[in-house]
């Protein structure tokens, strides 16, 4: 199998969560455990080290959890609010279709010297979600080696907010719709 072929497992589901919104489908591929084994490998080959991976709730979690495993590193949650226990730091972010927040546990990077973060997530869309994560991790003193995604919707313009926001910041994108 190839990437395009893992790729193509992914399928779109018309007006979900809410009309107008084209949901892409991930479980098609996570379920095909050779697409699944080839597309985190791939996520895996970054032009910057890291020595942890950070994945966004929940699809996020899905991919960077296998990433982390893989690369003998370890895995670190953002997570929406009041699902992580102990002192947390939050950041608010908007959405295509809405508003949400994250938290991370404010020692979530303590237990690497100098953590350098592999950053996933599915979609990249408006940005809102990664520009938040990326706050958090920054906030606690992790340097950012790269964004990685499945999707990006490149309509919707979040790679130039992420990188006003960071610049000269690595985003890759498996594919652009």
């Amino acid at each position: 199998m190839k990437i395009a072929e893992a790729l193509a497992l992914i399928r779109p589901i018309p007006d979900f969560p809410i009309p107008g919104v084209l949901f892409q489908d991930i479980a098609p591929l996570i379920a095909n455990p050779v697409a699944y084994e080839l597309i985190t490998k791939e996520f895996a080959q970054t032009e910057s080290a890291f020595n942890l991976v950070a994945g966004v709730e929940s699809r996020g979690f899905i991919l960077a959890s296998a990433i982390a495993i893989d690369s003998a590193v370890g895995f670190v949650p953002i997570r929406k609010a009041g699902k992580l226990p102990g002192a947390v730091i939050k950041r608010e972010y908007g959405l295509e279709y809405g508003s949400d927040s994250l938290e991370m546990q404010v020692d979530a990077l303590s237990h690497v010297a100098d953590p350098k973060v592999l950053l996933i997530d599915d979609v990249l869309a408006t940005g809102g979600t990664l520009i938040a994560a990326l706050e958090l991790i920054t906030d606690l003193a992790g340097e950012i080696s790269e964004i990685a995604v499945l999707l990006e919707i490149s309509a919707l313009g979040g790679r130039e907010r992420i990188l006003a926001a960071f610049p000269n910041l690595k985003i890759r994108a498996l594919v652009q719709i």
